[in-house]
This record gives C-alpha cells, sequence and structure tokens, in this order.
C-alpha cells in the first residue's frame, strides 16, 4: 500500500489512529538509534531511511541507498531493515534475539511484519538499526554490487 504522502507527517496523518500510533513509536525508535549520516525521507511511498546520493551516488536506480524503512501495508505493518541484512552475522543475531524476546517473528526477505506494536520487541529493532554505521553498510553494498 504506497502512499503519496510528501512528508512523514503527512504520512502518519494518513494512517488510521492505532496505525499512526504503532508507526509513530517504531520511528521514534528508529530516530534514537539511526546512525549518523543516514535521512529520513519520504521514498517508495513509505518512511525511508537513506544514504543520501552526496555520500554513495553510484545506486543502480540512481535514488538514494535504503539502510531501513517503515510503513504501513494492506494487512501489515512492517520495518525493512536493509542494515542487517547485508551482513549474515548481523541477521542472524537480531533473529537470534528476536526470537529471545518471546514475541512471534513474522519476517521476510528483508522486513518484518508486525500487526499489533506489542508484537514487535522495539529494543531488538533498535539494536538492528544501530548495528552497522553508514560508512561500513556502504562498504559491504560496494563489495556485493554486481560488476
Amino acid at each position: 500500500m504506497q502512499s503519496s504522502a510528501t512528508s512523514v507527517q503527512e504520512y502518519i496523518e494518513t494512517l488510521p489512529e492505532d496505525r499512526a500510533q504503532a508507526i509513530s513509536s517504531v520511528r521514534d525508535v528508529i530516530l534514537k538509534n539511526l546512525p549518523k549520516g543516514i535521512e529520513e525521507t519520504m521514498n517508495y511511498g513509505m518512511i525511508s531511511y537513506e544514504v543520501p546520493l552526496e555520500v554513495y551516488p553510484d545506486t543502480y536506480n540512481k535514488k538514494p541507498l535504503m539502510f531501513a524503512a517503515l510503513a504501513s501495508q494492506k494487512n501489515h505493518m512492517a520495518v525493512y531493515l536493509s542494515g542487517i541484512y547485508c551482513d549474515e552475522t548481523l541477521r542472524m543475531n537480531f533473529e537470534n534475539e528476536y526470537r529471545a524476546s518471546g514475541k512471534k517473528m513474522d519476517m521476510g526477505k528483508s522486513c518484518v511484519r508486525f500487526r499489533k506494536l506489542e508484537n514487535l520487541p522495539l529494543d531488538v529493532i533498535g539494536k538492528a538499526i544501530g548495528a552497522i554505521d553508514m560508512e561500513t553498510f556502504v562498504l559491504i553494498t560496494k563489495g556485493h554490487k554486481k560488476k
């Protein structure tokens, strides 16, 4: 469910109250743990946390490199965690900590889906956001880039 909102505030205001509260709470955790240099924007119809093009302009689609994102989809909400999915150890640590939280894990290839805020271990999400700095994320991305 893509939004046409042009600002984060507008995006949140268009959501039903329960989802607006949940998205705002997750957003607060992301912002508290966001690595230096990563910018919050609206992109791809969701709240996006990106490496600015001035830092890494060589992307395949000429858009900023996505580090993380937050969205309200049709049947769930989702946190996209590119930062940990680019490193096998970070991903495994995240999954282990998520399981240890006792919360039911519903993960896709690059996202964690949740229907209610209480189903999401916010401390684990915060730790995942802060697990890798922007420079390391860019270096890993460059290393995985097809020649």
